[in-house]
């Protein structure tokens, strides 16, 4: 009992919010991880609830789950609820963004309001004071609550036709003649209906949970687009005249040269969404035919803060990853085409470990998501910082994980490989197509059999499929003979199961909605370093690693399949066999 003590003493040094005590109390959350998560909120200056479920210590439906039983509040799921239907200007869009609440209905004096963080009483006073109405709370989801909170930051009424407005129906040869002087372009940035147009594309692409954003001229149409769940969508076509205008601004804004048309450049530019929420872009502009094509990719730092969970590894794929980064040394590679989550899966295992006393350094071209607690180094090869001079620089500043954001050549790759043999964690990706190709690709780079068998540990190969709509996805009878094709064994097709297929309603995109992982994750064992040291083949691996139990992508994509997550058509499209 005297033991005790001391750490409860510790324990009420730190003044930790209701939310904290209230979770502790009900067993979902021990009051040392409480505390960690509070100190490190307090120093990245978000709030308690978004770096709680951030870091996956609590989910959020077991963290709305569990306040509704503490607080007896009731429990609602945002996703029944039609944003276009609730109520209008009973709070401040600004209010609701900073308390991460929604204003549900009015009874009497009172406002029913959905919150995820009942014991804010703060929020509770300035509501009170704002709307001059007692509140009631309901509970809900933080992840739903948030996405409808920032949808709401655009009004549902606003189109596009009254943002761009009439006064850009000017002449045509009017804006040639005055869009190569620097001096009237950069007049034109301020124009408060391109602004409008820039900031709510913005908006309305996170809301959607766009991925990127392509702004494309034409001789004679402007048209943007959004990458939704890997597919993309046409959103918009404002007036031709708009995209100069548009252009400047948004290079003004990511800090590119706005007079320089002729090459194509890149930056980034950030936009603060609530207290606790900044979105990176990162920006690309090409010049086309008729005016630069600019594309806008997202990064949203709280991706890579999902938890492993998240990402869709299976159980046995998850303790192999776990197992292989939980060691002092080595190097662990993923591999996947552009745009396939390796930046996500890398950043997810990082902010595994980043403790305080692990020394983290990165080099990336470049860094898309900023990590506190970890050293970001962006390769500029004008500059002559390339992968190699970065990584032979961390090797003097003490590292014990080193990321490389790609192997792209021999010098990368016989530096990353050394420190990897010297006592240092390496986490890299290459583009390859699967996890056995990839022994061979880094053979045919000029690596020595004996540095790749000595230093890799463990290869990632990934693709993402689009997820099946929860609610409107149904089960779709397939012949046998197509399921056999697909790669499915005759015991696997036994009538417990049956595919499902898309359907579409509100709530999604044409049946789909997100996007879930298809992994092969492939340890390099002792079987599999004797190939490598004979030189062998990618297929000499890819029979050893199936023999060890690795399924292969399709294998993968077959699984998830079987458990509902996605269609039988979609892994088909994404993996080979």
């Amino acid at each position: 009992m005297a033991a005790a003590e001391p750490l409860a003493k510790e324990s009420a040094s730190i003044a930790l919010p209701g939310l904290a005590r209230a979770l502790i109390s009900a067993g979902k959350l021990p009051a040392k991880t409480a505390e960690e998560i509070y100190q490190k909120a307090t120093s990245s200056r978000t709030s308690f609830i978004a770096e709680l479920t951030g870091t996956g210590a609590v989910s959020p439906a077991d963290l709305a789950h569990t306040l509704s039983s503490a607080f007896g509040a009731p429990l609602l799921d945002l996703d029944a609820v039609d944003p276009q239907r609730l109520p209008k200007d009973l709070l401040d869009t600004k209010l609701c963004q900073a308390y991460r609440v929604v204003v549900l209905s009015k009874r009497n004096n009172r406002l029913i309001v959905a919150t995820a963080d009942p014991s804010d009483q703060q929020a509770v006073e300035k509501i009170k004071f704002a709307s001059q109405m007692g509140v009631d709370w309901v509970i809900a989801e933080y992840d739903k609550l948030s996405r409808m909170v920032e949808a709401a930051a655009v009004s549902a009424s606003e189109t596009i036709d009254s943002i761009v407005g009439a006064e850009f129906e000017f002449d045509d040869s009017t804006i040639a003649e005055t869009a190569d002087q620097n001096e009237s372009a950069i007049a034109e940035v301020e124009d408060a209906p391109v602004v409008r147009f820039l900031h709510k594309m913005l908006l309305d692409a996170f809301s959607m949970r766009a991925s990127d954003i392509h702004f494309e001229p034409y001789e004679h149409q402007y048209r943007v687009r959004f990458r939704i769940d890997g597919e993309l969508r046409e959103i918009a076509t404002p007036p031709t005249v708009i995209k100069e205008k548009l252009a400047s601004r948004i290079k003004v804004i990511s800090r590119l040269d706005i007079s320089e048309k002729r090459v194509p450049q890149d930056g980034r530019m950030k936009l603060k969404i609530g207290p606790d929420r900044v979105i990176d872009f990162r920006v690309s502009t090409l010049p086309t035919l008729f005016g630069e094509k600019i594309v806008v990719r997202i990064l949203d730092p709280s991706s890579a803060r999902m938890g492993i969970d998240a990402l869709g590894y299976d159980p046995d794929e998850k303790a192999r990853l776990l197992d292989a980064i939980s060691r002092p040394y080595g190097m662990v590679l993923v591999t996947g085409p552009t745009g396939s989550g390796k930046t996500v899966s890398l950043y997810t295992c990082l902010n595994l470990l980043n403790k305080p006393g692990v020394n983290i350094a990165t080099a990336e071209d470049p860094s898309e998501i900023n990590m506190p607690g970890v050293n970001q180094v962006n390769v500029n090869e004008k500059a002559g910082l390339t992968f190699a001079t970065a990584l032979r620089a961390f090797l003097r500043q003490d590292p014990d994980i080193i990321m490389v954001g790609e192997i792209r050549d021999l010098e990368t790759a016989d530096i990353s490989i050394k420190a990897a043999q010297t006592g240092h964690l390496v986490l890299s990706t290459l583009h390859t197509n699967d996890a056995p190709t990839t022994l061979t690709r880094m053979r045919n780079m000029g690596i020595a059999p004996f540095n790749i068998a000595s230093s890799v540990i463990l290869i990632t190969a990934q693709r993402l499929a689009r997820r099946l709509c929860p609610v409107c996805k149904v089960p779709v009878d397939v012949p046998k003979e197509a399921l056999l094709d697909a790669g499915y064994k005759d015991g696997e097709i036994d009538g417990t199961w049956k595919p499902y297929k898309p359907v579409g309603c509100p709530a999604c995109n044409s049946g789909y909605k997100g996007r879930v992982g298809i992994y092969q994750v492939m340890p390099v064992s002792e079987e599999i370093q004797k190939i490598i040291l004979r030189d062998g083949s990618a297929l000499e691996i890819a029979h050893q690693a199936e023999s060890e139990g690795v399924r292969s992508l399709r294998r993968s994509g077959l699984q998830k399949v079987m458990q509902g997550l996605t269609s039988l058509e979609e892994v088909l499209a994404v993996t080979n066999e």
